[in-house]
């Protein structure tokens, strides 16, 4: 059984940093990889960092530069490390994975950044 556990949002001011943690079980990430998505209210989800199982990354422009993804192989977790926050990074945040044509998703974890 594929299990996704965020933990690590909560609120911060502006300019600030925060990191995400996806616990992985049942699953390897090392082996299919991790994406961390987020929603905004009134938003669609949408891509914020990816991580292939040969370690290579992808951001889209509007975190570029202030968010990096990394995993720990040996506690099959992923990271989201997130600095020079702004407001409108405010969301809830979601790892994702895949395997067999099936995606899975966590809970997620709110990420709220203040002026």
């Amino acid at each position: 059984q594929v299990q996704l556990v965020e933990s690590g949002g909560g609120l911060v001011q502006a300019g600030g940093s925060l990191r995400l943690s996806c616990a992985a079980s049942g699953i390897l990430f090392s082996i299919n990889g991790m994406n961390w998505y987020r929603q905004a209210p009134g938003k669609q989800r949408e891509l914020v960092a990816a991580i292939t199982g040969g370690g290579t990354t992808n951001y889209p422009d509007s975190v570029k530069g202030r968010f990096t993804i990394s995993g720990d192989n040996v506690k099959n977790t992923v990271y989201l490390q997130m600095h020079s926050l702004k407001p409108e990074d405010t969301a809830v945040y979601y790892c994702q994975t895949s395997r067999d044509w099936r995606t899975y998703w966590g809970q997620g974890t709110q990420v709220t950044v203040s002026l």
